[in-house]
C-alpha cells in the first residue's frame, strides 16, 4: 500500500502535563561533511528525540536510512538504529504514538519505515515538494501502510506539544514546542545547525537553506518564544537564553 496523506485536526491548546526529564535525546549516529566541501571530513552527529506523554510515546525524527544514492553515501553515514536506540532506553519502538518530521531531508526521516503503526506529522509544503522532486527519499516513504498527516502552519498535537513552522532550511521545515515545567523547550530540528549558529544567526558551512531571509526570520520567532532550551538535531549541547548562562565575558 503507498503512503497516504491527511490533514491532522486543529486541537485547542491544552495545560501541559509535562517536565523537562520527560525529553529524551536519541543518538542516531554520525555523518561526515563529504570531500570538496569547505568543511571536508567534519564529523556531525545525529540526534532525534522521544518525548514521553501521557497519552503515547512522541518522536521527532528518524535519523538516517539506506545510504541508497551516491549523494548519502559521500556523506559516509553511521548510522544507529532507531529500534535498538529507544529499546536502550527503555522505550519501546511500537508504543511511539506520533512521528513528527522536522523536514523531508534524508538525515531526518531516514528510519519511518520503522514505525508504520504511527502517522508522520509533515508540514503540506514539505510533503508536496518531496513528492514534487521524488528520489530516494520518496522511495523510504514508500512503505506498507505508512500514514501521513499533513499540517498547514501551527497546530497543537497532544496537550502540551505543538508544530510550529520554521520554514528557510527547507520550504517547510517545523519544530516541535513542548511545554515544560521549566518553560517551553524548542526540538529545533535543523532550524540552525549548532547552538552557535542559532545564537548568532550565521549560516554555517554545512547550512545552505533555500530561503535565507525566512531562515533568520524563523530564528528571531523562536527566540521571541522565550525558551527554557532549544536541542538541535547535530548539536549535542543545549541553547539556552543568555541570563541563564550568566553575563557574557567582559571583553580584555
Amino acid at each position: 500500500m503507498p503512503a497516504r496523506a491527511t490533514t491532522i485536526a486543529r486541537m485547542a491548546p491544552s495545560p501541559s502535563p509535562l517536565t523537562a526529564a520527560d525529553i529524551l535525546r536519541v543518538d542516531l549516529g554520525t555523518v561526515f561533511s563529504p570531500a570538496g566541501e569547505p568543511d571536508s571530513g567534519v564529523a556531525y552527529p545525529v540526534h532525534g528525540f522521544a518525548v514521553t506523554h501521557p497519552e503515547g510515546l512522541v518522536l521527532v525524527d528518524t535519523g538516517v536510512g539506506e545510504p541508497g544514492t551516491t549523494f548519502v553515501r559521500d556523506w559516509r553515514p553511521v548510522a544507529r538504529r532507531i529500534d535498538t536506540q529507544l529499546a536502550a532506553m527503555g522505550l519501546a519502538a511500537a508504543d511511539v504514538r506520533l512521528v513528527v518530521n522536522t523536514h523531508l531531508h534524508w538525515d531526518h526521516c531516514g528510519q519511518n519505515a520503522v514505525f508504520t503503526q504511527a502517522p508522520f506529522v509533515v508540514q503540506r509544503r514539505e510533503y508536496e515538494t518531496a513528492r514534487e522532486r521524488e528520489g530516494i527519499i520518496w522511495e523510504w516513504f514508500q512503505v506498507a501502510g505508512a500514514r501521513f498527516e499533513l499540517v498547514d502552519g501551527a497546530r497543537e498535537l497532544l496537550p502540551g506539544i505543538r508544530v510550529l513552522p520554521a520554514f528557510g532550511h527547507t520550504v517547510g521545515h517545523q519544530v516541535v514546542v513542548v511545554e515544560t515545567d521549566r518553560g517551553p523547550v524548542v526540538l529545533g530540528g535543523d532550524a540552525a545547525d549548532s547552538v552557535d549558529g542559532f545564537e548568532q544567526e550565521a549560516l554555517a558551512l554545512a547550512t545552505v537553506p533555500e530561503d535565507a531571509e525566512a531562515w533568520r526570520a524563523a530564528l528571531r520567532e523562536l527566540k521571541a518564544l522565550e525558551p527554557a532550551a532549544v536541542l538541535l538535531c547535530h548539536d549535542p549541547a543545549p541553547w539556552h537564553p543568555r541570563a541563564a548562562r550568566g553575563p557574557a565575558p567582559a571583553r580584555p
